[in-house]
């Protein structure tokens, strides 16, 4: 069993379950000025992409190492309890900073609404992953640089030498971002920039297709989001994802997976002489990938109680699968089964199946759109 770490962002997130049987057609009517908002117990569990991707890696079977950074607090306590409690370890803690954390408000009826402090995340740099950590990897996975600090000022450089030097040491590398607010330091970066710095570095990109549009196509995206609802459910977004992941191919990525949420997913993969530069520990089949792509529909979920982490679950099913030698269709077709089912529980990991009990799931689930 080959070893990955993931690394980067991590936080603990405090999700208030409103009560069943009522919908909201907007958060203004759930949110009024001295209104006494009665709910059921909050569900705390750890969250990120460290958390969320790292943790459903550890229980879809790999040997896993996280690396994200807590503070010494009752919080970063907290974050460490539940993450030994999987029989994970490896987080960075820091005395010196607060644990971040995060309110998710999943309200029945409306998108998910965030609350979000930085903390920890804020400080982390390259310095923080030990070379010892990296001895005998096959895979990094790095998430979420778009909510840490210190990661993307700066045109991503702090990003794009760590990922630099990992490559170094033949470990393959794969990036996750994560949505940023337009009106914060993140949201005004310079995104095309940074992307064009990290992604020769970068060998698996999966990011989603709001955050991708966001980044290389500000217009088309302005355009997309005055529509109003569910960006993902509009017409033609599988095509355009496709046409975002041939510009990441072009930046130099080798493989761009695109989660279009309700839409499925996309992936594209780059030449046979680009996948030849693949961290070489993990032995990846370059003529079973290169100049590959396609789309993959969005399986119907039974029940959705929260997506919070879907996507990033659904990543570690792509991660776990890809380790495994299969196929870029076959990878792609479990990651999206594996967020479907993630869905039926209120936080990301407690309904995941491992993969070859997800295998015999799908022929039992159906697609989006299908009666």
């Amino acid at each position: 069993m080959g070893k990955i770490i993931s690394a980067g962002h991590i936080c603990l997130d405090i999700t208030p379950v409103f009560p069943s049987g009522r919908r909201y057609d907007q958060i203004a009517d759930l949110l009024v000025p001295g209104k006494l908002l009665r709910t059921e117990a909050a569900g705390v569990h750890t969250g990120g992409s460290v958390a969320n991707t790292g943790l459903a890696l550890k229980i879809l079977g790999n040997d896993v190492t996280l690396l994200g950074k807590v503070g010494d607090d009752a919080f970063g306590r907290m974050v460490q309890s539940i993450v030994a409690g999987y029989g994970a370890g490896g987080l960075i803690v820091d005395g010196s900073t607060s644990t971040s954390y995060t309110v998710v408000l999943a309200v029945p009826g409306i998108d998910r609404i965030f609350l979000h402090n930085p903390g920890a995340n804020d400080t982390f740099s390259a310095a923080d992953i030990p070379e010892e950590a990296l001895a005998d990897a096959e895979l990094f996975h790095f998430g979420y640089p778009t909510l840490m600090k210190r990661m993307y000022e700066n045109g991503g450089a702090e990003t794009a030498n760590l990922l630099r030097r990992v490559k170094a040491k033949g470990i393959a590398t794969s990036l996750d971002l994560t949505a940023v607010d337009p009106n914060s330091d993140a949201g005004k970066a310079e995104w095309q920039v940074i992307l064009s710095n990290l992604l020769p570095h970068v060998d698996f990109f999966v990011p989603s297709f709001e955050e991708l549009c966001y980044m290389l196509d500000r217009p088309l995206y302005d355009t997309l989001s005055a529509r109003g609802g569910d960006m993902t459910v509009q017409e033609g977004i599988p095509e355009m994802a496709d046409s975002l992941a041939r510009r990441c191919l072009e930046m130099g990525c080798g493989v761009t997976l695109v989660k279009c949420g309700l839409s499925g997913m996309i992936w594209r993969a780059g030449s046979r002489e680009r996948l030849l530069q693949v961290g070489r520990r993990l032995k990846l089949n370059a003529d079973q990938w290169a100049d590959t792509s396609g789309a993959q529909p969005c399986f119907r979920a039974e029940i959705v109680r929260s997506a919070t982490g879907a996507g990033d679950v659904s990543i570690a099913a792509y991660l776990t699968a890809l380790m495994d030698g299969e196929s870029p269709a076959v990878c792609t077709k479990l990651a999206a089964a594996e967020g479907a089912v993630s869905v039926s529980a209120y936080d990301p990991l407690s309904a995941l199946l491992p993969l070859p009990e997800l295998n015999q799931r799908i022929s039992l689930l159906s697609f989006s759109g299908q009666k």
